[in-house]
């Protein structure tokens, strides 16, 4: 269940209160029953592990392009080398 925080408007106390989702927002300060409004506070929700950044995604294809760039550069070598033996010979 999520932490929310309140802030009395009245006497400017802030509250943490473990709620549900379905809960409905507080609305009274437990301390001098003024109005509370709800506060936007960080998320202790973070994204550890594999698979959460772009790198991790587009590993496969820079792998695929690597090897697709060497077959390429190992097919004109081979051209060059077919077309100095050639001139040697003649």
């Amino acid at each position: 269940m999520p932490i929310y925080e309140y802030e009395c408007t009245a006497c400017g106390v802030h509250e943490e209160v473990i709620q549900k989702f379905s809960d409905k927002p507080l609305t009274t300060c437990s301390k001098c029953s003024g109005k509370l409004h709800k506060l936007i506070s960080q998320s202790s929700f973070h994204l550890k592990g594999s698979g959460w950044y772009v790198t991790d995604y587009t590993s496969n294809a820079k792998k695929s392009e690597t090897a697709a760039k060497s077959d390429e550069t190992k097919t004109t070598e081979k051209k060059k080398t077919e077309n100095s033996n050639t001139t040697s010979a003649e």
